[in-house]
């Protein structure tokens, strides 16, 4: 796997309803948790043009109900245009250098149901969610509490709830990550290239290769870098 230095820049920009009319396919709105009525997935409408863009966001998700799944691959590799959640512009970009410190949680009560990416949502693989990473993207996710390192392989947009979480993990990734019982942990999130072994094989259901926990120097040098940028362990 290759990885890259921190990075932290993101840009914002506010989509227009005739931009979302035109690429209703490429819009990384999620429709899975916003089909089930979730509040941390709804868009806030407002006056004018603000309803017209819920409006249109409603009408979307409603479509992604069904039972029509794209299947699990890697190309294409969608990114999508910005989009806005809780007023809140999100701004999905290739980011090869993406390495974050911030909240991790888990969800698992929406199989059966579209991801972001058009495929089906299976509780137990090992996948995640993340507003603006392409879609699919891999990454290798570190729990701050233990310094187990696991792959998932990003294919949904999300969490839109608490400051500071920056991944929402399926039920199985969170199991293997060791966090399930706990619901929210510190984590390291950076974008990896795995070899076409572990992508097969999470594109299956399965986990990727077992990677060596980070060690301890290391591990303490994360947590410390956490409290002083985001907050309490």
């Amino acid at each position: 796997m290759r990885f890259r230095p921190l990075h932290h820049s993101l840009r914002e920009r506010s989509p227009s309803p005739s931009k979302l009319a035109e690429e209703p396919e490429r819009f990384s709105f999620n429709p899975p948790r916003a089909c089930l009525g979730e509040g941390d997935r709804q868009p806030q409408a407002g006056g004018g043009g603000a309803a017209r863009s819920f409006a249109l966001l409603a009408a979307l998700a409603l479509s992604a109900c069904g039972g029509h799944y794209r299947p699990v691959s890697d190309v294409p590799v969608r990114i999508g245009p910005p989009y806005k959640v809780r007023g809140v512009t999100y701004t999905p970009a290739a980011q090869p250098s993406y390495d974050m410190l911030g909240y991790a949680s888990w969800y698992g009560s929406e199989s059966g149901n579209r991801v972001a990416n058009g495929e089906k949502f299976r509780p137990g693989w090992i996948t995640g969610a993340h507003t603006t990473l392409p879609l699919p993207s891999y990454v290798e996710v570190t729990s701050l509490d233990t310094g187990r390192r696991i792959l998932v392989r990003v294919n949904d947009r999300g969490p839109f709830v608490a400051r500071g979480r920056i991944l929402d993990l399926s039920r199985g990734a969170a199991e293997l990550l060791g966090m399930r019982a706990k619901g929210q942990a510190a984590v390291r999130v950076r974008v990896a290239d795995p070899s076409e072994r572990d992508r097969a094989a999470l594109r299956k259901g399965k986990p990727a290769s077992v990677l060596d926990p980070v060690p301890p120097r290391v591990l303490e040098a994360l947590r410390e870098r956490f409290v002083r940028g985001v907050g309490a362990l």
